[in-house]
Protein backbone atom coordinates (compact mmCIF):
# COMPACT_ATOMS: atom_id res chain seq x y z
CA UNK A 1 0.00 0.00 0.00
CA UNK A 2 1.56 3.33 -1.27
CA UNK A 3 2.28 5.48 2.26
CA UNK A 4 3.35 9.30 2.32
CA UNK A 5 6.56 8.75 0.37
CA UNK A 6 5.36 7.10 -2.33
CA UNK A 7 2.12 8.83 -2.55
CA UNK A 8 4.62 12.48 -2.67
CA UNK A 9 6.77 10.80 -5.34
CA UNK A 10 3.87 10.44 -7.64
CA UNK A 11 2.56 14.08 -6.80
CA UNK A 12 6.27 15.38 -7.48
CA UNK A 13 5.90 12.73 -11.04
CA UNK A 14 2.29 13.95 -12.26
CA UNK A 15 3.56 17.36 -11.40
CA UNK A 16 6.70 17.54 -13.52
CA UNK A 17 4.76 15.87 -16.12
CA UNK A 18 1.27 17.13 -16.25
CA UNK A 19 0.93 20.64 -14.76
CA UNK A 20 -1.19 22.85 -16.69
CA UNK A 21 -2.81 20.53 -19.00
CA UNK A 22 -6.25 20.99 -19.89
CA UNK A 23 -9.25 18.53 -19.16
CA UNK A 24 -11.23 17.53 -22.39
CA UNK A 25 -13.34 14.39 -21.57
CA UNK A 26 -13.45 12.07 -18.75
CA UNK A 27 -14.26 8.28 -19.35
CA UNK A 28 -15.64 6.58 -15.90
CA UNK A 29 -15.71 2.53 -16.39
CA UNK A 30 -16.08 2.48 -12.63
CA UNK A 31 -18.32 5.00 -10.75
CA UNK A 32 -18.19 3.55 -6.92
CA UNK A 33 -14.71 5.13 -6.97
CA UNK A 34 -16.49 8.65 -7.31
CA UNK A 35 -18.05 10.11 -3.66
CA UNK A 36 -21.30 11.77 -3.47
CA UNK A 37 -21.26 12.91 -7.33
CA UNK A 38 -22.76 11.06 -10.33
CA UNK A 39 -20.74 10.44 -13.05
CA UNK A 40 -22.47 13.20 -15.18
CA UNK A 41 -22.02 15.66 -12.20
CA UNK A 42 -18.47 14.96 -11.98
CA UNK A 43 -17.67 15.05 -15.51
CA UNK A 44 -19.35 18.47 -15.32
CA UNK A 45 -17.42 19.97 -12.80
CA UNK A 46 -14.13 19.28 -14.12
CA UNK A 47 -14.00 19.01 -17.82
CA UNK A 48 -12.63 22.28 -19.25
CA UNK A 49 -11.15 22.38 -16.19
CA UNK A 50 -6.98 23.11 -16.25
CA UNK A 51 -4.52 21.64 -13.60
CA UNK A 52 -2.92 24.34 -11.95
CA UNK A 53 -1.20 22.72 -8.80
CA UNK A 54 -0.74 19.53 -7.40
CA UNK A 55 -0.69 19.03 -3.79
CA UNK A 56 -0.47 16.11 -0.93
CA UNK A 57 -1.55 15.56 2.54
CA UNK A 58 -0.96 12.30 4.74
CA UNK A 59 -1.71 9.80 1.64
CA UNK A 60 -4.13 11.94 -0.19
CA UNK A 61 -3.31 13.19 -3.84
CA UNK A 62 -4.95 16.80 -3.86
CA UNK A 63 -5.65 18.26 -7.51
CA UNK A 64 -5.54 21.64 -8.33
CA UNK A 65 -8.02 23.28 -10.83
CA UNK A 66 -8.84 26.77 -11.91
CA UNK A 67 -12.11 27.08 -8.47
CA UNK A 68 -11.90 23.14 -7.86
CA UNK A 69 -9.97 20.35 -6.05
CA UNK A 70 -10.17 16.81 -7.05
CA UNK A 71 -8.94 14.76 -3.86
CA UNK A 72 -7.57 10.98 -4.53
CA UNK A 73 -6.92 8.42 -2.46
CA UNK A 74 -4.67 5.19 -3.79
CA UNK A 75 -5.89 3.24 -1.28
CA UNK A 76 -4.14 -0.58 -1.36
CA UNK A 77 -2.94 -0.31 -5.21
CA UNK A 78 -4.07 2.44 -6.60
CA UNK A 79 -1.98 3.95 -9.83
CA UNK A 80 -1.67 6.93 -12.36
CA UNK A 81 -0.63 6.12 -15.52
CA UNK A 82 0.08 8.72 -18.26
CA UNK A 83 -0.74 7.34 -21.92
CA UNK A 84 -1.65 8.92 -25.49
CA UNK A 85 -5.56 8.75 -26.13
CA UNK A 86 -4.82 6.05 -28.90
CA UNK A 87 -3.97 3.62 -26.17
CA UNK A 88 -6.23 0.78 -25.55
CA UNK A 89 -7.90 0.87 -22.31
CA UNK A 90 -6.04 -1.66 -19.89
CA UNK A 91 -8.65 -4.08 -17.58
CA UNK A 92 -8.45 -1.84 -14.37
CA UNK A 93 -8.31 1.45 -16.06
CA UNK A 94 -11.17 2.89 -14.27
CA UNK A 95 -11.00 6.79 -14.54
CA UNK A 96 -9.44 8.35 -17.86
CA UNK A 97 -8.89 12.31 -17.90
CA UNK A 98 -8.15 13.07 -21.09
CA UNK A 99 -6.42 16.12 -21.66
CA UNK A 100 -6.47 18.63 -24.91
CA UNK A 101 -3.23 17.86 -25.98
CA UNK A 102 -4.14 13.98 -27.11
CA UNK A 103 -2.62 12.68 -23.85
CA UNK A 104 -4.57 10.92 -20.65
CA UNK A 105 -3.97 10.29 -17.37
CA UNK A 106 -5.04 6.98 -16.10
CA UNK A 107 -6.73 5.77 -13.00
CA UNK A 108 -5.38 2.11 -12.62
CA UNK A 109 -6.39 -0.14 -10.08
CA UNK A 110 -7.27 -3.31 -9.49
CA UNK A 111 -8.73 -3.70 -6.05
CA UNK A 112 -11.39 -0.79 -6.93
CA UNK A 113 -10.66 0.25 -3.48
CA UNK A 114 -9.91 4.30 -4.63
CA UNK A 115 -11.58 7.04 -3.66
CA UNK A 116 -11.79 10.55 -6.07
CA UNK A 117 -13.69 13.33 -4.06
CA UNK A 118 -14.15 17.08 -5.46
CA UNK A 119 -14.35 20.03 -2.96
CA UNK A 120 -14.23 23.65 -3.97
CA UNK A 121 -10.90 25.32 -3.29
CA UNK A 122 -11.91 26.85 0.24
CA UNK A 123 -12.82 23.86 1.47
CA UNK A 124 -10.18 21.01 0.93
CA UNK A 125 -8.67 21.11 4.28
CA UNK A 126 -12.72 22.06 6.00
CA UNK A 127 -13.98 19.04 4.87
CA UNK A 128 -14.05 15.45 4.63
CA UNK A 129 -11.94 13.50 3.40
CA UNK A 130 -9.10 16.11 4.92
CA UNK A 131 -10.85 17.35 7.65
CA UNK A 132 -10.69 14.32 9.53
CA UNK A 133 -7.11 13.41 9.30
CA UNK A 134 -4.56 14.07 12.19
CA UNK A 135 -1.54 16.50 11.45
CA UNK A 136 1.59 14.67 9.40
CA UNK A 137 4.87 14.16 11.24
CA UNK A 138 6.50 16.58 8.64
CA UNK A 139 3.94 19.31 9.59
CA UNK A 140 5.94 22.31 11.82
CA UNK A 141 2.63 22.04 14.21
CA UNK A 142 3.71 18.70 14.88
CA UNK A 143 4.92 18.50 18.44
CA UNK A 144 5.01 16.67 21.85
CA UNK A 145 2.07 18.43 23.49
CA UNK A 146 -0.11 17.69 20.20
CA UNK A 147 0.95 13.96 20.40
CA UNK A 148 0.86 13.57 23.96
CA UNK A 149 -2.68 14.57 24.12
CA UNK A 150 -3.69 12.44 21.81
CA UNK A 151 -2.25 9.13 23.11
CA UNK A 152 -1.40 9.90 26.85
CA UNK A 153 -5.03 8.06 27.38
CA UNK A 154 -5.14 5.14 25.20
CA UNK A 155 -4.08 1.44 26.47
CA UNK A 156 -4.16 0.28 23.31
CA UNK A 157 -0.64 -0.30 21.24
CA UNK A 158 0.92 2.32 20.11
CA UNK A 159 2.30 0.38 16.78
CA UNK A 160 -2.19 0.82 16.16
CA UNK A 161 -2.05 4.41 17.24
CA UNK A 162 0.84 5.64 14.95
CA UNK A 163 -1.34 3.84 11.82
CA UNK A 164 -4.35 5.77 13.18
CA UNK A 165 -4.96 8.62 10.64
CA UNK A 166 -6.61 10.65 12.62
CA UNK A 167 -3.78 11.15 15.25
CA UNK A 168 -0.66 10.92 13.05
CA UNK A 169 -1.77 10.54 8.99
CA UNK A 170 0.96 9.26 6.31
CA UNK A 171 2.41 6.72 8.20
CA UNK A 172 1.76 2.69 7.10
CA UNK A 173 2.81 -0.50 8.45
CA UNK A 174 6.53 -0.33 6.96
CA UNK A 175 7.50 3.17 8.19
CA UNK A 176 5.78 2.51 11.51
CA UNK A 177 7.75 -0.68 12.07
CA UNK A 178 10.81 1.54 10.79
CA UNK A 179 10.18 4.15 13.73
CA UNK A 180 9.53 2.35 16.83
CA UNK A 181 12.80 0.52 15.64
CA UNK A 182 14.71 3.85 15.82
CA UNK A 183 12.83 4.35 18.91
CA UNK A 184 13.55 1.38 20.45
CA UNK A 185 10.15 0.97 21.56
CA UNK A 186 8.04 -2.31 21.24
CA UNK A 187 5.16 -2.27 18.82
CA UNK A 188 3.07 -3.77 21.28
CA UNK A 189 3.91 -1.36 23.98
CA UNK A 190 0.30 0.47 25.71
CA UNK A 191 0.63 4.33 24.55
CA UNK A 192 -0.22 5.38 27.98
CA UNK A 193 3.11 4.51 28.97
CA UNK A 194 4.76 6.40 26.59
CA UNK A 195 6.90 9.53 28.04
CA UNK A 196 7.62 12.77 26.97
CA UNK A 197 10.85 11.88 25.39
CA UNK A 198 9.66 8.84 23.98
CA UNK A 199 6.93 11.62 21.73
CA UNK A 200 10.22 13.17 20.72
CA UNK A 201 12.15 10.00 19.36
CA UNK A 202 8.68 8.93 17.61
CA UNK A 203 8.43 12.73 15.79
CA UNK A 204 11.86 13.09 14.90
CA UNK A 205 12.54 9.67 14.15
CA UNK A 206 9.27 10.31 12.19
CA UNK A 207 10.55 12.87 10.34
CA UNK A 208 13.93 11.22 9.27
CA UNK A 209 12.47 8.06 8.10
CA UNK A 210 10.19 9.60 5.76
CA UNK A 211 12.44 12.35 4.44
CA UNK A 212 14.99 9.94 3.60
CA UNK A 213 12.13 7.77 1.90
CA UNK A 214 11.38 10.43 0.20
CA UNK A 215 14.94 11.26 -1.30
CA UNK A 216 14.77 7.61 -2.35
CA UNK A 217 11.34 7.89 -3.86
CA UNK A 218 9.76 5.49 -1.51
CA UNK A 219 9.53 1.60 -1.26
CA UNK A 220 9.09 -0.64 -3.65
CA UNK A 221 7.74 -3.74 -2.20
CA UNK A 222 5.25 -6.67 -2.25
CA UNK A 223 1.61 -5.38 -3.95
CA UNK A 224 3.30 -1.60 -4.55
CA UNK A 225 5.29 -0.58 -7.05
CA UNK A 226 5.29 2.67 -8.35
CA UNK A 227 3.99 4.17 -11.90
CA UNK A 228 5.20 6.34 -14.03
CA UNK A 229 8.63 4.47 -14.38
CA UNK A 230 9.37 5.67 -10.50
CA UNK A 231 11.24 2.44 -8.27
CA UNK A 232 11.84 3.58 -4.94
CA UNK A 233 14.83 2.57 -3.13
CA UNK A 234 13.91 2.85 0.60
CA UNK A 235 13.41 -0.92 0.63
CA UNK A 236 17.08 -0.83 0.23
CA UNK A 237 17.36 0.45 4.06
CA UNK A 238 14.68 -0.66 5.91
CA UNK A 239 16.03 -2.41 9.54
CA UNK A 240 13.36 -4.41 10.85
CA UNK A 241 10.26 -4.64 7.96
CA UNK A 242 10.51 -7.74 6.13
CA UNK A 243 13.82 -9.10 7.97
CA UNK A 244 12.36 -12.32 9.86
CA UNK A 245 14.63 -14.38 10.47
CA UNK A 246 17.68 -11.58 9.88
CA UNK A 247 20.15 -10.35 12.43
CA UNK A 248 19.54 -7.14 13.83
CA UNK A 249 21.31 -4.06 12.10
CA UNK A 250 22.59 -2.87 15.73
CA UNK A 251 22.60 -5.94 17.80
CA UNK A 252 22.55 -9.00 15.46
CA UNK A 253 19.69 -10.49 17.15
CA UNK A 254 17.24 -12.05 14.80
CA UNK A 255 13.93 -9.94 13.86
CA UNK A 256 10.86 -11.47 14.60
CA UNK A 257 7.36 -10.93 13.22
CA UNK A 258 4.46 -10.52 15.30
CA UNK A 259 0.77 -9.28 14.87
CA UNK A 260 -0.22 -6.06 16.22
CA UNK A 261 -4.44 -5.44 15.64
CA UNK A 262 -4.19 -7.55 12.56
CA UNK A 263 -1.39 -6.38 11.29
CA UNK A 264 2.21 -8.04 10.15
CA UNK A 265 4.80 -6.96 12.62
CA UNK A 266 8.29 -6.26 12.56
CA UNK A 267 10.84 -5.70 15.77
CA UNK A 268 14.30 -6.70 17.17
CA UNK A 269 13.34 -8.59 20.48
CA UNK A 270 16.25 -6.85 22.65
CA UNK A 271 16.13 -3.61 21.15
CA UNK A 272 12.45 -3.12 21.11
CA UNK A 273 11.89 -4.38 24.77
Amino acid sequence: MPELPEVETVRKTLYNLILNRKIESIDVHYSKIIKDLSVSEFSNKLVGKTLLDIKRYGKYLIFIMDDIALISHLRMEGKYFIKDQQESIEKHEHIIFNFTDGTSLRYHDVRKFGTMDLRKIAEIYTTNPIKKLGLEPLDTLMNVEYLKGKLHKKGIAVKTCLLDQHIFTGLGNIYVDEVLFLCKLNPELKAFNLTDNDYLNIIENSRKVLNKAISLGGTTIRSYTSSLGVTGRFQNELNVHTKKGEPCTICNTIIEKTRVNGRGTYYCPNCQK
